[in-house]
């Protein structure tokens, strides 16, 4: 089993699978640009965000393993052959620290640490009414393994959760519901929302301009999913422009965006009711992740049945 890696601590992921699949033979795509390395022809590639070029020096490639739970930039690339199977990891770990980001993010707003942040630059000294967990509804958009994970912590914390999804789903504990009668249903009743739905042509923009202005006045935002799923000059005039609460929307917390880095003259940067981080919600713990690789791979090379990307439904 000959297996290219394609990921920016590359050597890492090489170390790590290699004492997890002793007789495979790896190289790291760029290392070593000499005719041998050159000539490197990969059974499996292992990568995250891959170029067009190393798809058009890799012919025979008989699986992929896409290094995130997000396929978009791999799905996007007009190299990718289209009769290869695509894995991608499943939770691996993510889902436990996306989970925590996502409690901070509730607890933020809940607690009204937004709005204490703001009296303090104004050396105001008042105490806001306590909203307990029961009363605090949040949604989570998107089920898969991750936004199950999110859902049921969320509602071990206490809270009562509504998840959406495409397609019915029942999930212990959890108000579900689908469709876009179910999405309007979900929106008019949580006060914070949590986006972990995938980047597919049907989820791009799914919180525009109409999904804001159905949530309760007042409302929060968590994005730790993907940055497509949200117009931004949507969400900045649901905002509002001040720093009092003028907007419809009380604030957000974003980590993910369409163009990452996100842009330095972005308006997202200055305003006073958004908490950005760089995308770090959900780093993938390696170990955990390799298991899963390691596993994937052999089970490829195996000829057995294993989940596989759907390219046309995007995840």
């Amino acid at each position: 089993m000959r297996i290219l890696i394609h990921a920016d601590d590359a050597a890492l992921w090489k170390d790590r699978l290699a004492s997890r699949l002793p007789s495979a033979e790896f190289a790291i795509s760029g290392e070593n640009r000499d005719s041998q390395a050159d000539a490197f022809q990969a059974d499996y590639l292992v990568a995250w965000k891959p170029p067009a070029s190393l798809f058009d020096a890799q012919p025979a490639l008989k699986g992929i393993v896409n290094l995130g739970a997000g396929v978009d930039a791999l799905l996007n690339n007009p190299a990718l052959p289209r009769d290869v199977p695509i894995v991608k990891l499943r939770d691996a770990g993510m889902g436990e620290l996306i989970a925590d980001y996502v409690r901070y993010g509730v607890l933020h707003f809940q607690r009204d640490f937004d709005r204490y942040r703001r009296q303090q630059h104004h050396a105001i000294w008042r105490e806001h009414p306590l909203t307990p967990k029961r009363d605090w509804a949040v949604g989570v958009l998107g089920l898969g393994a991750i936004g199950r994970h999110v859902a049921r912590q969320l509602a071990d914390d206490g809270y009562p959760v509504h998840g959406w999804s495409r397609s019915p789903k029942t999930i212990h504990e959890i108000t579900c519901h689908h469709g876009d009668d179910g999405l309007k249903t979900l929106l008019g009743q949580v006060r914070t929302l949590v986006t972990l739905l995938p980047d597919t042509p049907a989820t791009r923009g799914i919180i525009d301009q109409d999904a804001l202005a159905a949530l309760p006045d007042g409302a929060s935002l968590i994005n730790p999913g993907r940055g497509t799923l949200i117009d931004e000059a949507a969400l900045l005039e649901a905002l509002g422009t001040e720093e009092e609460e003028n907007g419809r929307l009380r604030g957000a917390v974003l980590d993910a965006f369409p163009t990452e880095p996100l842009p330095d003259d972005s308006p997202l940067w200055q305003h006073p009711r958004l908490w950005i981080t760089p995308h770090m919600a959900g780093p993938t713990p390696i170990d955990e992740a390799a298991d899963q690789v390691a596993k994937a791979l052999t089970a490829m090379q195996a000829g057995e049945a294993i989940d596989t990307v759907d390219p046309k439904a995007g995840y």
